[in-house]
């Protein structure tokens, strides 16, 4: 018999009924998945994508490298052809010190002789081989016990130009690389620095390797034609293996880069220089607030020079964190005693005046307020030809009422007040005036209640200057494409005629006056012995920033000149103003003289020999890597000096740069191999001095204007970037 324990029992027909219920489900599932990978898999072969990124192409960006081929960024010329930004690498030195970073042979890629590397960097770099040498044997980190993976040489192994990389990398030191970085080279220093302007690295960083890093304008004429001075990168596509080399016979695509345009301004670099000398003069003796000046063609509107103060040197970026405006054409203020110039010739050209007509001067009421001439007690009834002459602010009051408010506005309307001129540089602002009570009409007659630029009075000057036709102010005369080399040439522009030809003569012979006549004139300190000048100055109060009426004190004011010359057919135009100097131990018109007066001097002087540019210019040749004989013979064939600095016998670095426009007889520094020795600078200029410092990395520290006459540190002594040089200038 059978055990009942050992009968099997049937299932529950509802269990059994769950279990093929799991069953199924199970097998749908594994189906409908299975199904999913058969169409995902099926979907990917025929589209070729996955989540929207083509397979292809992710391939194809894993197996490519692609390197950036930088834009050369477009040099600014001066008028001249002397280089005024230009664009240039620089490069950072590392060393790896890492023994585990090998290639796939086995071969080293660290540094594996320190002492003889020292002593090979120590030929390029201002640092001993002892120095470079410790700098290569790092103590180990105390917490990982583990020295880095590379080490950096400070300021010596930073900022090295191409030359110098060049020679470097012949010597074939394992370990070394360089990290390039683009930078922008300003050789001339203090020039024109807010109009010239600057360009930078878009978003630097500390250590960038970002292959994308590009200049761009951030101020001036650098800022505005930015996109023209940029250029467009290029690219280069290479087939590589899953280690990242190149694989034999892969296609190479290539995008060239389109190098950006250049540009010459109508500025003159010799004008120029002589003007930042004079403008140091006084700021450095008198220490105004600020200070502008302007130097332009009357006939075409091109500014030969310009300049501002507070300054900065654009080389070394000294100073550039006091004022980042251009005040020539974003501040705007009120002119004074100058803006009768314009106010006068409405006068005349509207018909209302008349030069034997007479009026009561000292004091006159508008509006229940008073407007007074500087001379309070006034100069008792005299006629209405000596108010441009003594600069009566009473005369001009009197002489808006006879032409009406109408009238006036009309002609401020023509002489473009209240609007921009347009000049090719950032930022400008187009000033305003207030018109809507009869006090406020006549304050704008004689420069106050209205707000203007200098560039923008520049623009109306032009209309007494020029016969009655006002041109626009330039700063650009051409830009030139690398690659077609066409060339768009800016051509000198008529914005208007507000004044007639007999208007404009009429105005300048009253301004002959001011400068001429001695016992009533305002400008006699302007004075040049046998030149024709037409002089207007001016003394504008400043409004007080605490609100309600101007400042007071001696020195409150803006101190203004305009001249023109030859009065009799003006070519030059030169205004220059002057605010609040510290330090007034002279007469404002005595301070606004010792720039006006050789300003005009130089100025006049070029034109009678013709042209700006009749000095011979001359190529700088290539001489980096040539022996210093083969140098110096290269540089006496151009016609150029050569100032060797340095004991070795090849040339690693040169300024001014190869393939330059430069004037003939000019020093040009040539950097060696081997110890850099500091030269002999008496009899240089200021401008060959920063060359040097640019070249070397010095620190020059000058006193006194001209040429140098003194140095601190001796001819032939050992130079390094952390020297520091002081050099007296003077006068010849």
């Amino acid at each position: 018999m059978k055990s009942p324990n050992s009968q099997r029992k049937s299932p529950n027909p509802k269990t059994r009924r769950n279990r093929q219920i799991v069953g199924i489900v199970l097998l749908a599932t594994a189906l409908f998945f299975f199904g999913a990978v058969v169409f995902r898999f099926f979907n990917i072969t025929i589209s070729g994508q996955v989540d929207g990124v083509k397979l292809a192409d992710r391939t194809r960006r894993q197996y490519t490298r692609e390197t950036v081929l930088k834009a050369k960024r477009g040099t600014i010329y001066a008028s001249n052809g002397d280089v005024i930004a230009e664009d240039s690498n620089v490069y950072t030195l590392y060393a790896i010190i890492d023994h585990d970073y090998v290639d796939l042979a086995g071969k080293p890629l660290y540094v594996t002789d320190k002492k003889k590397t020292a002593q090979v960097l120590s030929q390029y770099l201002s640092l001993s081989a002892s120095q470079i040498e410790k700098i290569l044997n790092p103590a180990a980190n105390p917490k990982t016990k583990k020295k880095p993976f590379q080490v950096e040489l400070g300021n010596a192994g930073k900022n090295i130009d191409l030359a110098t990389k060049k020679e470097i990398d012949k010597q074939h030191l394992s370990g070394i690389n360089f990290r390039a970085q683009p930078s922008r080279l300003y050789p001339n220093g203090t020039f024109a620095s807010h109009v010239i302007g600057i360009a930078q690295l878009k978003n630097p960083k500390e250590n960038a390797s970002d292959s994308d890093a590009q200049l761009t304008g951030v101020m001036g004429i650098e800022k505005y034609f930015n996109t023209q001075l940029s250029g467009i990168n290029g690219r280069q596509q290479i087939q590589t293996d899953a280690n990242g080399y190149e694989l034999p016979l892969s296609k190479v695509v290539t995008k060239k880069a389109k190098d950006g345009d250049s540009l010459t301004l109508t500025i003159d670099a010799r004008l120029q220089n002589n003007l930042e000398t004079l403008m140091q003069n006084v700021q450095d003796k008198y220490q105004p607030v600020g200070m502008n000046a302007i130097l332009m063609n009357a006939k075409t509107g091109a500014i030969l020079a310009a300049s501002q103060r507070p300054t900065f040197d654009a080389s070394t970026m000294k100073g550039l964190g006091s004022v980042w405006r251009d005040t020539l054409v974003e501040d705007a203020y009120e002119p004074g005693s100058v803006m009768k110039v314009l106010s006068m010739a409405a006068v005349v050209d509207s018909g209302h005046y008349d030069p034997n007509a007479t009026y009561q001067s000292g004091a006159v009421t508008l509006d229940g307020s008073t407007v007074r001439d500087w001379n309070y007690s006034g100069w008792g009834t005299i006629p209405y030809s000596q108010v441009l002459t003594r600069s009566s602010n009473v005369g001009m009051v009197h002489l808006e009422e006879l032409m009406g408010a109408a009238t006036w506005k009309k002609y401020l309307t023509r002489f473009h007040m209240g609007e921009k001129t347009g000049i090719t540089l950032p930022g400008e602002v187009s000033g305003m005036y207030q018109f809507g009570r009869a006090i406020d009409q006549a304050n704008t007659s004689f420069g106050q209640a209205i707000n203007v630029t200098a560039v923008q009075m520049m623009q109306a000057f032009s209309a007494v200057a020029n016969g009655g036709k006002m041109v626009q102010p330039q700063i650009v005369s051409k830009i030139k494409n690398p690659l077609t080399g066409k060339t768009k040439t800016y051509q000198p522009k008529v914005v208007g005629q507000p004044i007639s030809a007999a208007t404009a003569a009429n105005v300048l012979g009253q301004m002959r006056t001011v400068v001429n006549n001695k016992e009533i004139g305002t400008g006699a300190a302007y004075q040049l012995p046998g030149v024709d000048l037409a002089v207007k100055t001016g003394t504008a109060q400043i409004a007080n920033p605490k609100g309600g009426g101007y400042l007071t004190g001696d020195s409150n004011y803006i101190f203004s000149v305009v001249g023109m010359a030859p009065a009799s057919n003006p070519q030059y135009i030169l205004y220059i103003t002057m605010q609040q100097p510290k330090k007034m131990t002279a007469p404002a018109e005595t301070i606004l003289a010792s720039i006006f007066k050789p300003m005009m001097t130089r100025v006049l002087s070029y034109g009678a020999q013709g042209s700006t540019a009749a000095t011979k210019q001359v190529t700088m040749p290539n001489v980096t890597n040539q022996t210093t004989a083969e140098a110096k013979a290269a540089l006496a064939n151009a016609g150029l000096t050569p100032v060797l600095v340095g004991s070795g016998t090849h040339i690693v670095q040169q300024l001014p740069a190869a393939n330059s426009h430069v004037l003939a007889g000019q020093r040009a520094v040539l950097l060696t191999d081997g110890a850099a020795l500091m030269p002999s600078v008496t009899g240089w200029s200021k401008n060959d001095i920063l060359k040097l410092a640019q070249i070397t990395g010095i620190q020059v520290n000058f006193t006194g204007t001209g040429y140098a006459v003194a140095q601190s540190l001796p001819a032939n002594s050992v130079i390094t970037t952390n020297s520091t040089v002081s050099v007296t200038l003077q006068s010849r």
